[in-house]
């Protein structure tokens, strides 16, 4: 049977490359995203045709959420994987950043991909499942004013404690943490920072494939990924 997988950011970016990935692997996948054109868009490129779905919604939209994981299971009539993806950052640093953009950013990287977790909870135990929430090497290291890095680390911290009440169900937990990949995620930042190294989005579609399918039994709960020669 092929395995279900519900990626939340999935039109751009790290997302559409898991999308891309997985969809290879025999994957049905279930992608979401604010921007229904952005969507529509990578449906067409993907061509993947009923082995993928678009759904546009707000991940930190509880009532969007509960939508999305209800369109999956109502199409497909499962749910095996969930990959919590969705995510940005702001440019400047916590002296700067306005107050309603930090709220944004917060209840997106954070609110999110526990409220997917909330919902998804259920379905997964009933398929032995497995989660990835994408963390990043800003949530294991510290650097001056970084509001992101504080939602990073709350993530990480959102897996361990989910793997916590779940593991005991079979239900395994993953947290990948990439370095700097170029992505869209950069855009609001002036680009990928000049002469630094850089992960593709590829990259990290391969490692969380990776996570993914592991065998019934192994749980692989942090990966920290870095292009070779990114110091921090």
């Amino acid at each position: 049977m092929e395995p279900v997988t519900l990626i939340t950011g999935g039109s751009t970016g790290i997302g559409a490359a898991t999308a891309r990935a997985l969809l290879k692997h025999g994957h049905r996948v279930a992608v979401t995203g604010r921007d229904a054109a952005k969507l529509a868009a990578f449906a067409a490129s993907a061509a993947a045709g009923e082995r993928l779905l678009t759904i546009t919604g707000d991940t930190s939209d509880e009532r969007d959420v509960a939508a999305a994981v209800r369109r999956v299971v109502d199409t497909w009539g499962r749910l095996d994987n969930v990959i919590a993806n969705a995510g940005f950052s702001l440019p400047g640093n916590l002296e700067t950043h306005a107050p309603a953009d930090m709220r944004t950013m917060v209840l997106t990287n954070v609110l999110g991909p526990a409220l997917l977790v909330r919902e998804t909870l259920a379905h997964l135990r009933e398929s032995k499942g497995r989660i990835v929430i994408i963390g990043s090497v800003a949530g294991v290291r510290n650097t001056p004013g970084n509001l992101y890095s504080v939602t990073k680390w709350a993530v990480h911290a959102l897996a361990e404690n989910t793997r916590l009440l779940v593991g005991q169900d079979g239900v395994g937990v993953t947290v990948v943490a990439p370095g700097v990949v170029d992505t869209p995620f950069w855009d609001q930042r002036g680009g990928t920072p000049d002469a630094q190294p850089v992960l593709t989005p590829e990259h990290i579609a391969d490692t969380i494939a990776f996570a993914l399918n592991q065998p019934a039994g192994v749980d692989i709960n942090h990966i920290t990924l870095r292009p070779t020669g990114q110091l921090g």
